[in-house]
């Protein structure tokens, strides 16, 4: 983590900037105090979109129903 000072920055800001998108961090100080951090922003995610697969499949009425014996015997182990 890099430090510097208030007059440094805004004199180098444009690399101060490519600095931090590459990775790091900066502390701006004044008079030597620790004022402000300059850190990357977090990538935005793009909103989740509900029903987007709408109509896309189909799922037949007895979805729920219960299993055959056969089957269930088999998730069982019997």
């Amino acid at each position: 983590m890099k430090t510097v000072n208030i007059h440094a920055a805004k004199t180098h800001l444009s690399r101060l900037v490519d600095d931090v998108a590459a990775g790091g961090e900066v502390i701006i100080a004044k008079h030597g105090k620790p004022m402000a951090r300059l850190v990357p922003l977090e990538p935005v995610r793009p909103k989740r979109q509900l029903g987007l697969l709408a109509g896309q499949c189909k799922i037949p009425e007895d979805f729920d129903a219960p299993l055959p014996d056969d089957v269930l015997k088999s998730f069982l182990g019997g």
